[in-house]
């Protein structure tokens, strides 16, 4: 694979940050770097199109953000009906209308985990201890 080579200035702040990362795990900081953008890009390029954009923001989001991303939930309501109708289909099989509730809802749910994980990826890739979101609670 071809490579190409980028000047690019940054912020004070954000170099320092890049360059205490990189320091963590004994890298350069050219290799922090590289491994932000490779994380940044391939996730929405191959998503559909509202996935995408609900991963998307995640990446401009300061550790604060990411954290309330990362520990977001399907709303309750919403995994109770998801529920509901899951065990209704085992047991008798679902009516059209529900089929297509039954489907709204569980992409609501795998919107919410992509979003849930990309959050955690980006903050252990910031350095955090992700550990906590492990834990069911």
């Amino acid at each position: 694979m071809a490579t190409q080579s980028v000047t690019l200035r940054l912020p004070d702040p954000l170099y320092q940050q890049l360059k205490r990362r990189a320091e963590q795990a004994r890298r350069t900081v050219e290799d922090e770097l590289l491994d932000v953008v490779t994380m940044a890009m391939p996730v929405a390029d191959e998503l559909s199109p509202d996935l995408a954009e609900a991963v998307s923001p995640l990446a401009t989001l300061d550790d604060d953000g990411l954290w309330d991303a990362a520990r977001s939930r399907l709303p309750p309501r919403a995994a109770e009906q998801l529920e509901e109708l899951h065990l209704k289909r085992q047991r008798e099989g679902l009516t059209e209308a529900e089929e297509q509730e039954a489907a709204s809802l569980a992409r609501q749910y795998e919107r919410a985990m992509l979003v849930r994980a990309q959050a955690a990826a980006l903050l252990k890739q910031r350095g955090h201890d992700i550990s906590c979101l492990l834990t069911t609670a």
